[in-house]
């Protein structure tokens, strides 16, 4: 998974230097944010990568790269309202050119963070996950969120979080193309019964 992290977080980079400024304040495909809200968003998982990289769990692990995501659902608590608030007041403060700097330096931290971790079960967000398992977690948002900012991710990501979803789904996806991701998140429509898969 950690090539797999490499080449998607140097896909969101290559993505923020490919646009023109204006296109951060243009809306994403998460629906809440604009494209800056939603980089900031992303930030917060390369700062999250970078402090999990550091700290050791407690306990053997609760979940793995599949149940992580089974709680990340639109139909469940507050569907991420309220993190989606946070993510806009977060993000106002920045200028366009310090958060693309400052997720370009902290990405390229948390890429080398999490090819040489000090711990090989780590803790984050209430849960104990094996390295390799947070390392997917990390790949499948970045991903999916990178689509959103509509870009392009990687190969080796794509097909990984098609894995992913497939098996938070039981079944294989009807395709395992980017539109499928799109689809079984919600962010276009599709008539699978069980979609969205996660939020």
């Amino acid at each position: 998974m950690a090539p797999a992290l490499a080449s998607v977080y140097a896909a969101w980079t290559d993505h923020l230097d490919g646009l023109e400024p204006e296109r951060l304040g243009r809306p994403s495909r998460a629906s809440a944010w604009t494209v800056k809200e939603l980089l900031f968003h992303q930030l917060l998982d390369a700062r999250r990568a970078l402090v999990a990289a550091a700290t050791p769990a407690t306990t053997a692990p609760d979940v793995d790269h599949v149940s992580y995501w089974r709680p990340f659902r639109p139909d469940l608590r507050d569907g991420g309202a309220g993190h989606a608030r946070f993510v806009v007041a977060g993000a106002g403060p920045y200028s366009d050119e310090l958060l693309v700097e400052e997720w370009r330096e902290t990405s390229a931290a948390a890429v080398r963070a999490m090819s040489h971790p000090a711990v090989a079960v780590v803790s984050t967000q209430g849960h104990a996950l094996t390295i390799e398992s947070f390392r997917s977690t990390l790949v499948v948002e970045a991903t999916v969120h990178l689509l959103d900012a509509h870009g392009t991710p990687p190969a080796d990501a794509l097909q990984h979080t098609v894995e992913v979803l497939a098996r938070l789904r039981g079944r294989p996806l009807p395709a395992d193309d980017a539109d499928e991701v799109l689809r079984a998140t919600g962010r276009l429509p599709s008539g699978e019964p069980d979609y969205p898969l996660l939020g």
